[in-house]
């Protein structure tokens, strides 16, 4: 493409009438190329202004909520999980809003901020580990000069950092160099490592730290207040309100990985969907409210499993469309009408749960009461076996194998029911089990059709036990902030424990390396192509 700049008048007169016809059409092409741009440039700015305005009214509410009185409406257990919740939310909100200002807006704090909070020195009797940092180059940079410099002192910075049951503190040495030729003529040089980036900045957690945190409470589902007195025990001070703060920041910090994940679900053939309702504390009402949580997972027999998990404040059907809005293929699902909408257009397929059908015969064989849904689970028992047959084998092989054994015995099973239908009395408990089957037939038969698709939705039902886990141990999400933070960590975690990585080594070392790795270089860092970094296991001090 060539620069109409790099010609004089005297050139572009000397241009033949096609010279000029090219040069013409390439300058268009340049125009088209830079109004493209600064679209894309204003549309970007829009959508960080818009993020950024509603990130600073949320701040400002949960601050309202903080120093407002509505908290005086609370019981003695509800406030303190309030008061956690706003620590933990202000931090993520205020990480989110550092992310979106950028380092020029960290820079108008003076590095001596009499308002910010001291924070105080790891315990003495924690082992030290040193790291050591040194230019590279430790020759005078002056030209007249070139002489080797020498150390005149150092800096030390030290974090607070764990490992499973013992906490130890790195100790960051950056030694300071200076010219003494150049010093004495009053042309002092002084040369020092730059500072490793932290998620916290000038905070006392490493990334070791903040990873047990979030691993405790989102993956062993230890509250705050019992986590501190577990690190009282190990003569560290950690309270409540400083924990939730962490996880806050560090949670903050995950969201760019949180998208990527949640995209490269989204381009999943075959999805499995199925919700879970949680409480959500109502600080406004001194109450707790019902709210959701949304799974989404890859096939069952997709060869990259991952899950994602969206909190939400209702059960509508708006939910899963805005979430699956972009996505085409074939949605496992149970018979609830929210999924409707989603399914709507061209394009999305529909796929029963076999389970949910063989439950309604379970219950009624359990109660003695049907011969029928006896006869039932054990036709449905058969087509199990097969699919267990069928389970290492890929997709083709699978819906071959399907194909010559279980379509028989589906078609068989079909016949079957619509005569006992006809038997029983409508209105009959074994009318309803039957009539829910046959309704849902052919939703219930798509495995039958695509190697891809599972018999039921089992497999995202196994990935949804640890939020059961988690409401036993907590009781209530603290807001609606904290249960999409919720979501947004066990998301990553449960993803991590799909491919065998430990979550605690796996958000250790993610929230190492996320700060200085490039930003479309994101998806190196999801639990599916993760890769522990050499030294991701801190070793004890000599």
């Amino acid at each position: 493409m060539r620069d109409v700049t790099s010609l004089d008048p005297d050139a572009l007169r000397a241009l033949s009438p096609g010279a000029l016809t090219e040069l013409t059409a390439s300058l268009l092409t340049q125009l088209e190329q830079a109004r493209q741009t600064l679209a894309e440039r204003d549309r970007e700015i829009k959508f960080k202004d818009a993020r950024l305005e509603r990130l600073t009214f949320q701040l400002a509410q949960f601050k309202a909520w903080k120093f407002g009185a509505r908290t005086e409406a609370m019981n003695a257990e509800q406030r303190r999980l309030f008061e956690e919740t706003v620590a933990e939310d202000e931090a993520d909100l205020d990480a989110q809003l550092a992310a979106l200002k950028g380092e020029a807006a960290q820079e108008e704090k003076p590095a001596d901020d009499k308002r910010r909070p001291r924070r105080g020195r790891p315990p003495e009797h924690l082992r030290r580990v040193e790291h050591h940092h040194e230019p590279e180059n430790t020759t005078c940079t002056n030209p007249a000069c070139g002489q080797p410099m020498q150390r005149i002192g150092e800096d030390v910075s030290e974090r607070l950092d764990v490992v499973p049951a013992e906490f130890f503190v790195h100790r960051h040495i950056y030694g300071k160099w200076a010219c003494r030729c150049c010093s004495g003529r009053g042309e002092g040089r002084l040369v020092q490592a730059p500072a490793e980036p932290q998620i916290i900045d000038k905070g006392l957690p490493a990334a070791g730290l903040l990873a047990h945190v979030l691993v405790a409470r989102y993956v062993d589902h230890l509250p705050y207040y019992r986590q501190e007195p577990i690190n009282a025990r190990s003569g560290v001070h950690t309270p409540r309100s400083t924990l939730a703060a962490w996880a806050g920041a560090a949670a903050g910090a995950l969201q760019p990985l949180y998208e990527a994940l949640r995209g490269f679900v989204l381009s999943a053939q075959v999805l499995h969907a199925d919700e879970t309702p949680v409480r959500m504390l109502d600080p406004g009402a001194g109450k707790t409210a019902r709210a959701y949580v949304w799974a989404y997972a890859r096939g069952e027999h997709d060869d990259t499993a991952a899950v994602v998990y969206e909190f939400c404040k209702g059960r509508g059907s708006t939910y899963p469309a805005e979430f699956l809005a972009p996505w085409r293929g074939t949605l496992t699902c149970d018979d609830y009408g929210g999924y409707d909408l989603a399914l709507r257009g061209e394009g999305r397929i529909e796929a029963g749960c076999l389970a949910h059908a063989r439950r309604k015969f379970d219950e009624l064989a359990k109660a003695g009461t049907s011969l029928v849904a006896q006869l039932a689970i054990e036709r449905i028992a058969r087509l199990y076996r097969i699919e267990a047959q069928a389970r290492e084998m890929d997709i083709g092989q699978r819906l071959a194998h399907r194909r010559e054994h279980a379509v028989p015995l589906w078609n068989e099973m079909h016949a079957w029911m619509q005569t006992e239908r006809q038997r029983v009395p409508d209105g009959s408990a074994t009318a309803g089990a039957l009539d829910y089957s046959l309704r849902r037939w052919t939703v219930l038969g798509r495995f039958l059709h695509d190697g891809a698709v599972s018999i039921d939705n089992n497999h995202l039902e196994n990935l949804m036990r640890p939020w059961a886990m988690g409401r036993k141990a907590w009781l209530f999400a603290g807001s609606e902030l904290a249960g999409q933070r919720a979501a947004m960590v066990m998301s990553l975690v449960q993803s991590a424990r799909l491919h065998g990585h430990d979550p605690w080594a796996y958000l250790r070392d993610v929230l190492e390396r996320l700060l200085a790795h490039p930003n479309r270089r994101i998806d190196e860092l999801l639990p599916h192509r993760w890769r522990p970094a050499a030294d991701a296991t801190p070793k004890a001090a000599a």
